[in-house]
């Protein structure tokens, strides 16, 4: 009788439980870290996120692997950037939308907020990570999202967005407390590729890549001649590298630029089209977009918080 009464109060538990509680968490994919750290913060306990493309991975040149294939013909929901970052992989998740969920969480941005893109007359700048001020778009997004596929966590997901976007918020303030410090002649920001528009149009700062916005776009002769008798010219003494792109580029212009006798250095290398290693500060997006701006304003000149925004850096400044 007692193991009885015991069973028939298990049961009456479990039914008093919400359905949200009682349900499995979401399976979701998401092509880049930046989105799967976005479905991670809204989401919170009722998804189970897995994200193609780790720390240094190129997403412009990546290809879906058998292994990705059968995560996402999975999934309960597949979330990817669009604007073309992923151009290899296009074709693939148009044909998997006839069949599963899925969502292109950038194509949701307004237009008149993106920047061309230069390597494609017909598309947009998809790096709209790399301003918190647009994130935020993105973020709003994926709590849409996620709120159509599990309408009964409606609440959780609101929440957790709402404290995100508070993070945000900081994070835009931070960027621009460090970044406004920077001399007017040092604002100017070359990379591997050209990444850090959004950044330069929020910051206020002129920026160069080596080659456009896509990475398999190639740099010819003429264009490592032209920047560094610009960086001779005008005197800029730092560059960047990227995480997810060669430095051989960057590292030919030093070495150009050595030959007419300036002296160029490595600012620090900057996340572009990945964050950082999984587990760490940096392998959160406001880790990463932390250290970026944190990197960017140290080597060009401005007094920064010895660890970044939130004290948090895994390098000192």
């Amino acid at each position: 009788m007692l193991t009885r009464r015991i069973a028939i109060a298990a049961v009456t538990a479990l039914l008093a439980l919400p359905v949200a509680a009682m349900a499995a968490p979401l399976k979701i994919v998401a092509t880049t870290g930046m989105i799967a750290d976005a479905v991670r913060e809204v989401g919170g306990d009722e998804v189970d996120v897995k994200a193609l493309m780790g720390p240094g991975v190129d997403p412009h040149a990546y290809r879906q692997t058998r292994t990705d294939i059968v995560a996402m013909t999975r999934a309960d929901l597949v979330l990817w950037h669009g604007l073309y970052l992923e151009a290899q992989m296009e074709d693939f998740m148009h044909d998997l939308a006839k069949r599963r969920t899925v969502v292109a969480v950038a194509e949701a941005l307004p237009k008149d907020v993106l920047r061309g893109n230069d390597d494609y007359a017909d598309k947009f700048d998809p790096h709209v990570w790399m301003t918190p001020a647009l994130w935020k778009d993105i973020v709003v997004e994926v709590q849409r999202t996620l709120t159509e596929a599990r309408p009964e966590a409606r609440d959780q997901f609101a929440r957790n967005a709402a404290a995100h976007l508070a993070e945000l918020d900081a994070l835009v303030t931070y960027g621009h407390t460090v970044l406004d410090k920077v001399p007017a002649d040092n604002r100017v920001l070359l990379t591997a590729h050209d990444a850090f528009g959004y950044f330069g149009r929020d910051y206020g700062f002129e920026v160069l890549g080596v080659q456009g916005i896509s990475t398999q776009s190639e740099a010819g002769l003429n264009r490592i001649s032209e920047l560094v008798n610009m960086l001779v010219a005008r005197k800029i003494t730092a560059v960047f590298v990227e995480s997810s792109v060669s430095d051989r580029s960057v590292r030919a212009l030093i070495e150009g630029a050595a030959a007419q006798g300036h002296e160029v250095k490595i600012g620090g290398e900057l996340f572009s089209d990945a964050m950082g290693a999984d587990g760490t500060y940096e392998g959160s997006y406001v880790g990463m977009l932390d250290h970026n701006f944190t990197t960017v304003a140290s080597a060009l000149g401005a007094d920064v918080p010895a660890r970044g925004m939130n004290g948090k850096l895994s390098a000192g400044f």
